[in-house]
């Protein structure tokens, strides 16, 4: 092993991907983790930057080669997972692991990596909230927001598995503690 890793997982909506963009502005030694997925890329998504997309035919390709950290199917057909590839292409610069992944797959990393891994669960306030988040989006249909509602319910049950846990009500609070975790957990090697 060469880095660590510092995992940020949280039911779709609750904000880990902010807060990941935050802790990479505040720690340079931290470079984010592309997953693969199987889905197709939303409007605003770039390919080999916000996920490598590739179909799920490749994807069940990757498992039976043992080309993937970890992996999961979240929805039918919609895998994610780590390439490690790409955890051996951010170590090789000397770097820590952050990833933003479900809560299955921040579970397996921690699972298979327990010493090296800082793994934070971002909790939304409510559900309600959570809701109102994932509806403010506009790129949710009716029927995706049942579902990702009733996962989220399902997963919050999960958080205890996690290191720590943040409840994202105010960001920047939210960001704060986050910061304060990461330093603990890798040093103050970051931006002033």
């Amino acid at each position: 092993m060469k880095g660590k890793f510092v995992i940020v997982s949280a039911p779709s909506g609750a904000g880990k991907t902010t807060i990941v963009k935050k802790l990479m502005e505040a720690f340079p030694v931290l470079e984010f983790s592309v997953s693969a997925a199987s889905r197709p890329p939303r409007p605003y998504e770039v390919d080999g930057i916000d996920y490598y997309f590739i179909s799920a035919e490749s994807f069940r390709e990757l498992i039976e080669k043992g080309e993937l950290l970890e992996w999961q199917e979240v929805y039918k057909d919609h895998y994610y997972g780590t390439l490690k590839s790409e955890v051996e292409r951010i170590w090789n610069k000397n770097h820590h692991v952050l990833f933003d992944v479900d809560v299955q797959g921040g579970m397996n990393l921690k699972k298979g990596f327990p010493d090296i891994s800082l793994a934070l669960f971002i909790m939304p306030p409510s559900l309600q909230e959570l809701e109102k988040r994932l509806r403010g989006r506009g790129t949710e249909t009716e029927d995706s927001i049942k579902t990702r509602i009733a996962k989220a319910s399902s997963e919050m049950t999960f958080a205890t598995h996690f290191d720590r846990i943040i409840i994202n009500d105010i960001l920047e609070q939210s960001v704060k503690q986050a910061i304060e975790q990461v330093s603990q957990f890798i040093g103050n090697d970051r931006k002033k």
